[in-house]
């Protein structure tokens, strides 16, 4: 046998011996095991309990061209927002992002035939204008709140668990002493990191499957899309947040202070990203602001593909970005990364 062919046994063997260590590690840990399970499962059904039926409680108009400042424009709690093509708004409408879809040139209007907020919508534009507007009617499915807060608990779980099974647990080997006895054997680091991201990986894959197909069975939501496209979407969202807990784990020493860390970076992405409430009517600079944000981009290919039924070319902007992130972040974890 060659001695490049021992070296990559050799290495498996190594990769493989650290795997194994940190699953049984995690399923050891029952109080965390649990919690990833509980956590999301209790907050879907708690939702699904509280708003069977009801979807959120502002109006969202899209507006092809200048948004207008007077008459139905000017209406309070509404959020009108400028759209940048008839087709785009028009599936927007189909699958109830948006309430209503204005076009006030030619004084045109689309609503959903199944959406309650549109019908009322679509009843005080017409109340509010002066000259009538004509209606075209869209078919699309009636998207419950819970269904649409679906993807957004699943990305959010997965969320906690790369930042902290990757982050603080890293953190705390360093802590405790555990990278110092490693370092002392033949493991190298790339290896260790690497044996770190494929059992948070399978791990998430795992939590995130029950989990999915559990609450399916519990609440039945739609899954339009094909179910390649949503392995995709949560595998290179998976890897993304991973390599994003690997820049948090390279250096730091104290638990504390990456708990400190970890929430400045989880906790902007709760909000921001789209996961409780859609970002349609923000601030402009906010959503931009978004756009920065790994979970945003999960989110909006993951629903793209349950609900809206998108294929693959339709979420490849997504995608791309993701992994144009996640190397960036693995770069800059094995960089920095010390043992100590």
């Amino acid at each position: 046998m060659s001695a490049p062919q021992q070296f990559i046994i050799l290495t498996c063997k190594r990769v493989f011996a650290l795997f194994h260590a940190r699953n049984r590690e995690f399923m050891r840990d029952r109080a965390a095991l649990m919690w990833n399970f509980a956590l999301p499962f209790f907050v879907i059904v708690g939702f699904a309990f509280a708003f069977t039926g009801k979807s959120l409680d502002q109006f969202t108009v899209g507006v092809i061209g200048k948004v207008p400042t007077t008459g139905f424009f000017e209406t309070r709690y509404i959020d009108f927002i400028p759209v940048s093509s008839r087709a785009a708004g028009i599936s927007m409408v189909a699958h109830q992002r948006l309430d209503l879809l204005v076009n006030p040139d030619s004084h045109q209007y689309w609503v959903n035939e199944t959406s309650p907020k549109g019908y009322l919508a679509a009843r005080l534009l017409n109340a509010e204008s002066t000259a009538p507007y004509l209606q075209e009617s869209i078919k699309g499915v009636q998207i419950d709140y819970v269904y649409w807060l679906v993807p957004g608990i699943l990305a959010m779980n997965m969320m906690f668990s790369a930042l902290y099974g990757v982050g603080y647990v890293i953190v705390r080997y360093r802590r405790n002493g555990v990278l110092r006895r490693l370092k002392a054997t033949p493991i190298w680091a790339h290896e260790f990191l690497f044996a770190q991201i494929l059992s948070r990986l399978w791990l998430m894959f795992l939590v995130s499957c029950i989990l999915f197909f559990g609450l399916k069975i519990l609440i039945h939501f739609p899954m339009s899309g094909s179910w390649l496209g949503l392995f995709l979407v949560f595998l290179v969202g998976a890897i993304n947040l991973i390599s994003l807990g690997l820049i948090i784990a390279a250096r730091l020493r104290s638990e504390e202070v990456a708990e400190g860390v970890l929430n400045l970076i989880t906790w902007p992405m709760m909000f921001l990203s789209g996961v409780w409430f859609s970002l349609g009517g923000l601030n402009p600079w906010i959503r931009k602001l978004a756009q920065l944000l790994p979970l945003t981009h999960v989110l909006e290919a993951a629903r793209a593909v349950m609900l809206e039924g998108a294929g693959l070319a339709t979420i490849m902007p997504q995608l791309l970005i993701l992994l144009g992130m996640s190397v960036i972040f693995l770069a800059i974890g094995a960089a920095s990364f010390r043992w100590e």
